[in-house]
C-alpha cells in the first residue's frame, strides 16, 4: 500500500535537488524532509535533533500499537489519517483529557500530566505547548519509567527555549526542535515519517 500521495513524492524530489549535500542518515533525512515538506522551510536541516536509537525504538514502539499522546487537536489531525492506515494507535489528546487546569497550570499541562500517569511508556509529541513539555520532563526527571519517544517540537517565544533545554539534559529518546521554531505541522510530520519508517522496514 502507497502510504504518500504522488503529489508528496513529486515534492520530495524537488526537496532532494534543493537539499544538496548532508550528512543525515536515511532515516534522519527521511524525518527531515518530511517536516521541510510541511513547512517549506529548509532551515530544519539543520535544526532537528535526534537522539541515539530514538528512530528504531520509535518504530518498534508505533509497531506495538504503544499511545501516541499529543498536546493538541492540531498534532493529531496531521497524524489521524497515516495512523489509521498503518498501527491504529490510540491517539490520546492531552487538552481533552482535562475537563479543567489545576491550580496553576494549563489545561494541556494538567492533561499531559494524566496522560503520563496513564502511560508513562507511551509516545509523547508536544507541537504547540512548552508548559506541556515542561511538566512531562518534570514527571520524566523524577521517575524511572521512560517513554517510547519524546517528540519535542513547540513553537514560540514563551518557555520555548526553556522547555527544549529541559528536555535535552534527560536521558530519554528523543526527537527535538531547537530553536523557537516548531509547531503541530512540523511535530507532526515527524510521526508521519516515523509511521512510513515503521511501514517499510
Amino acid at each position: 500500500m502507497a502510504l504518500n500521495h504522488p503529489i508528496l513524492e513529486q515534492s520530495f524530489a524537488v526537496i532532494d535537488r534543493e537539499m544538496g549535500d548532508h550528512a543525515l542518515s536515511p532515516d534522519e533525512y527521511a524525518i527531515v524532509r518530511r517536516v521541510i515538506h510541511s513547512t517549506a522551510d529548509f532551515e530544519f536541516k539543520d535544526l532537528v535533533y535526534c537522539s541515539p536509537g530514538a528512530i528504531l525504538g520509535a518504530i518498534a514502539a508505533l509497531r506495538q500499537q504503544v499511545p501516541i499522546v499529543v498536546d493538541v487537536n492540531m498534532v493529531k489531525y496531521g497524524i489521524a489519517s497515516l495512523v489509521a492506515k498503518t498501527f491504529q494507535n490510540p491517539i490520546w489528546v492531552a487538552v481533552d483529557e482535562a475537563s479543567e487546569a489545576e491550580p496553576g497550570k494549563t489545561r494541556t499541562e494538567t492533561g499531559m500530566i494524566r496522560c503520563w500517569e496513564q502511560a508513562p511508556q507511551a509516545m509523547f509529541v508536544v507541537g504547540n505547548a512548552p508548559t506541556a513539555l515542561l511538566a512531562l520532563c518534570d514527571r520524566m526527571a523524577q521517575s524511572t519509567m521512560s517513554p517510547a519517544l519524546v517528540v519535542a517540537a513547540p513553537v514560540g517565544f514563551i518557555s520555548v527555549l526553556e522547555s527544549k533545554a529541559a528536555i535535552a539534559q534527560l536521558a530519554v529518546p528523543q526527537i527535538r526542535i531547537e530553536g523557537r521554531k516548531g509547531g503541530s505541522p512540523a511535530a507532526s510530520a515527524i510521526v508521519n515519517a516515523l509511521l512510513v519508517l515503521a511501514s517499510q522496514s
